[in-house]
């Protein structure tokens, strides 16, 4: 009746409390194929053509479009997690070889940085070209609003100056300090600039009004850096939780300065 004797096995995963069902799943009867004696249908039970065994198994599969998913995790410490999997895609890509049908993705907090650093590279661009816009409609020239931009860069260079002092790369929290850095700039500069030209519109030299509004302003311009750099120490010096996020802020925003 089975040429050869041949036998196959079926893997099924039975929680605990169905384990009772692999006796009826034994006794399921299974219909064989008829032959030319033309009688009727002959029916066996399944364990006369397969084999049951009951062993340990994984209690769950994970599936992601309707793909098997296996996922590793690990807590980074003492480094940033980009430069971690940088490293770690180095390594894999020249000493691991994946069989076909696998493939490897990178997840969790890496995949939430690249999506924020590709929204930040349309952000900051953009949050600098306004700024630009509203000093040219505050100050009516393009001329003056690029004058007061001009401290954008130099702000922008003392906090990358300032990270790079301390040994931190570039994150989402020090895009943000940058953005918070060159409001500051350009205000100090906003109010520095109208009051140069207000003495000018009363009759001023040039000259004269570029030299009497830096020396009235500059009492002013420095108390609102130090607000900013001395109300930022705390966070720059932190170590608890949360340290992480707060560091790299503080510290473009007081380099800035």
């Amino acid at each position: 009746m089975f040429e050869g004797d041949r036998r196959f096995q079926i893997v099924v995963r039975l929680a605990d409390s169905q384990r009772s069902e692999v006796l009826a799943l034994e006794n399921l009867p299974v219909t064989l194929p008829q032959g030319g004696s033309g009688t009727g249908a002959v029916t066996v039970p399944l364990r006369q053509l397969a084999s049951f065994h009951v062993g340990e198994g994984p209690n769950r599969v994970s599936r992601e479009n309707g793909k098997r998913r296996v996922v590793v995790t690990a807590n980074v410490r003492g480094r940033d997690i980009g430069s971690v999997v940088d490293e770690a895609q180095v390594k894999i890509a020249q000493q691991v070889t994946l069989p076909a049908g696998y493939w490897l993705a990178w997840g969790g907090q890496f995949e939430n940085l690249s999506a924020a650093r590709q929204r930040l590279m349309i952000v900051v661009p953009l949050c600098f070209g306004l700024i630009f816009l509203l000093l040219l409609g505050a100050l009516g020239s393009a001329r003056d609003a690029l004058i007061v931009f001009s401290a954008v860069p130099l702000a922008l260079i003392g906090g990358v100056v300032a990270l790079w002092l301390r040994d931190m790369p570039f994150s989402i929290s020090a895009a943000v300090g940058f953005i918070a850095l060159s409001g500051i700039a350009v205000l100090n500069g906003l109010v520095m600039l109208s009051f140069i030209r207000q003495l000018i519109h009363e009759g001023v030299s040039k000259q004269k009004a570029i030299i009497v509004g830096a020396l009235t302003r500059l009492r002013p311009v420095v108390m609102t850096a130090l607000v900013a750099s001395l109300g930022f120490v705390p966070m720059a010096i932190a170590t608890g939780a949360g340290a992480e996020v707060q560091k790299p802020l503080a510290t473009v925003v007081i380099g800035g300065w």
